[in-house]
């Protein structure tokens, strides 16, 4: 349980409002980015699986992320829009991200701390060369569109008639699709780490050595915290390809987004769960909206000196990264940790 009233208020917010967002706000930004939450939240919480439960300090999430996104890709491109070639997609994008997790795991697992991190940010990084190299398979840094199954196209109707001034259309089905797949992949994390094994996992990354005495393999546990971490990963890259209806290089490969999960597991709370949905919401929503608030604000203050310009929505990024500084400083440990502490 969250083990505090006010997240548990915010979490259940934050849940109604996603579900609702196709009926509560107009236009098709707020459904994207409401879409966007939703894999974020998922590749947050894999991510947080292995740093702040296991203490696995990995930068390859992404190419995990990055392979959900291309085994969907390529298969709708190639095999055609139906719903057996998003299978063979996905369950080939599985089975490429377990055998290239248990294979880091392995390789790379019994070597220590920033030696490891190194190791994967190379594996990453050979991976994303790959990727705009291979431009016949992948479509190179152009990357690929590609139609989806009939359900999910815009043009397809389930109903007739709207339900409260909403069309039900393929992309409404495409939303609560992926909605419900979020929550699932979620629910499975939190379900994970709330069992024995994730009570090992947590044992680990308190003190390894200690684990190791007590009879736990750890590199097998480890190896298996990065498989379930990268098959979920996975999961959330070919949710953002069938949203998005494109996969690319810069889509789920790029090292930004990395550095962008580190960012929302560290604001939401390492070692929650539930901070991956509060961070990924934030940081999300940020990305989406801060930049229309900066320019409504700075027209705002049109006649004050030095202001509006300081406040220029071409600045956006340096105030978002002023906004993360501030929120690191505020909550060292998460929004979540400083909840729970609060009410305690």
């Amino acid at each position: 349980m969250p083990r505090s009233k006010v997240l548990t208020f915010i979490l259940l917010a934050i849940l109604v409002v996603l579900a609702a967002t196709p009926f509560l706000f107009s236009g098709s930004q707020p459904l994207s980015t409401a879409a966007k939450i939703c894999v974020f939240i998922v590749l947050v919480a894999s991510y947080d699986l292995l740093l702040g439960y296991t203490g696995i300090v990995s930068f390859a999430h992404t190419m995990f992320f990055g392979i959900g996104g291309y085994g969907i890709a390529i298969a709708l491109e190639r095999l055609g829009p139906t719903w057996t070639s998003v299978a063979i997609g996905l369950a080939a994008a599985l089975v490429l991200s377990a055998v290239l997790a248990v294979a880091i795991g392995l390789l790379s697992l019994r070597v220590r701390a920033i030696f490891f991190s190194m190791i994967t940010l190379a594996v990453a990084s050979a991976m994303a060369v790959l990727a705009s190299q291979l431009s016949g398979i992948t479509g190179g840094e152009d990357g690929l569109s590609f139609q989806l199954p009939n359900e999910l196209r815009p043009a397809f109707r389930l109903l007739s008639e709207p339900i409260l001034g909403v069309a039900i259309n393929g992309r409404l089905i495409a939303f609560y699709m992926l909605f419900f797949v979020a929550l699932l992949m979620f629910l499975l994390l939190l379900r994970i780490v709330n069992s024995p094994f994730g009570r090992v996992l947590q044992a680990i990354r308190e003190n390894e050595f200690r684990a190791e005495a007590l009879g736990y393999r750890v590199v097998a546990y480890r190896t298996t915290a990065s498989v379930i971490s990268a098959l979920i990963a996975t999961v959330a890259g070919a949710l953002m390809a069938l949203w998005l209806r494109y996969n690319g290089p810069d889509t789920t490969l790029s090292f930004s987004i990395m550095i962008d999960i580190l960012l929302m597991v560290v604001i939401g709370g390492m070692g929650t769960m539930y901070g991956s949905v509060i961070g990924a919401s934030l940081f999300v929503l940020a990305q989406s909206y801060l930049q229309v608030l900066m320019e409504a604000g700075s027209k705002a203050l049109a006649g004050v000196p030095v202001l509006p310009n300081l406040i220029h929505p071409d600045r956006w990024l340096l105030w978002l990264g002023a906004l993360f500084v501030i929120s690191v400083y505020a909550f060292p440990g998460g929004i979540v940790g400083r909840l729970r502490q609060a009410e305690q």
